[in-house]
């Protein structure tokens, strides 16, 4: 969010709401962590221009669906829909399955 060269579209709309969400609800956490020292909270704390530049992302995405025709938006919902399905695939690092157990306790090593 605060790099220049950030791009976003509509498909990842859902995403900015949840991080948003997830932003709101990390800071009313760490309000109301007692325990916790100043330092720590304020480090830790979302700051509020990172709040105020996805609730501004969000709301320039949305305006823009909002300037759409109703034949637009059905397009544009269908595109997301596909390039979300898309997007779940998970291509991380392939899971390596745990060694068998020695089926031969005999055989030395």
């Amino acid at each position: 969010m605060g790099c220049d060269h950030f791009r976003t579209d509509v498909s990842y709309l859902p995403d900015l709401e949840r991080y948003l969400s997830d932003l709101l609800r990390s800071r009313e956490r760490l309000m109301s962590a007692f325990e916790a020292d100043d330092w720590a909270r304020s480090e830790a704390m979302p700051s509020e221009e990172e709040i105020s530049r996805v609730r501004r992302l969000i709301n320039r995405v949305k305006a823009d669906l909002d300037d759409l025709s109703d034949e637009e938006r059905a397009q544009i919902e269908v595109a997301v829909a596909v390039v979300r399905r898309g997007r779940s695939v998970m291509l991380g690092m392939p899971r390596v399955g745990q060694p068998l157990p020695d089926v031969r306790p005999w055989r030395l090593p």
